[in-house]
C-alpha cells in the first residue's frame, strides 16, 4: 500500500510541475516602449542640478585619494585668502542659522560676503567638533570661523 501511495504522489508532482511549466512557457512579456528607462534606446535621465543646501564639491567628500591643489583649482575651488604674511588658513563670517544636522555634523547658514573668499549665500558647512552645534537653533545670529583647507567650521560664536 505504501509503494502505491508513493507512486501516486510522484505522478501528482509530475502533473503539477508539467502544468506550471506549460503555464510559464506560454507567458510573453510585452515589448518595452522606447520611453521606458530599461529600453536600450531610451534617453538618459536628465542630470539633476546640484543641491544648494549641504552641497559640497567632489574634493570636499572624504576619499582615499587626496585632491591636489592644482586639481582643486581646475574644479573651481576657492583658494585660500592671500595676506601680507602669506596664506591665511581661516576666514571669519557672520550669518544666520537656517538649520542644523547634528547627526551629520553639519549646519546651514545664510551669510553675508566673506571678503576675498566667498560671496553672500545660503550654504551648508561641516562642523568640527560637532559639539559646536549644541544650543544653536534656526534664527540664531552667529559669527563663525572656517578652516579653509578643511572647508569646515571650527568655531561658532552666538551673537545675541
Amino acid at each position: 500500500m505504501t509503494t502505491h501511495m508513493t507512486a501516486r504522489r510522484g505522478q501528482l508532482v509530475l502533473v503539477v510541475a508539467a502544468l506550471l511549466l506549460a503555464g510559464c512557457a506560454g507567458y510573453q512579456l510585452e515589448p518595452l516602449a522606447a520611453s521606458h528607462p530599461a529600453h536600450p534606446e531610451a534617453t538618459a535621465a536628465p542630470e539633476r542640478p546640484p543641491s544648494q543646501t549641504l552641497a559640497y564639491t567632489r574634493s570636499d567628500i572624504p576619499s582615499v585619494q587626496p585632491v591636489s591643489p592644482v586639481a582643486a583649482a581646475q574644479h573651481g575651488e576657492h583658494q585660500t585668502r592671500q595676506t601680507e604674511a602669506g596664506l591665511s588658513k581661516t576666514v571669519v563670517g557672520e550669518g544666520e542659522v537656517i538649520s542644523t544636522a547634528p547627526k551629520a555634523s553639519q549646519i546651514v547658514l545664510e551669510h553675508g560676503e566673506i571678503k576675498d573668499f566667498m560671496e553672500a549665500m545660503t550654504m551648508g558647512y561641516r562642523i568640527d567638533p560637532p559639539s559646536l552645534l549644541e544650543g544653536l537653533k534656526p534664527g540664531d545670529k552667529v559669527r563663525f570661523t572656517i578652516d579653509v583647507p578643511k572647508r569646515t567650521i571650527t568655531q561658532i560664536e552666538k551673537l545675541r
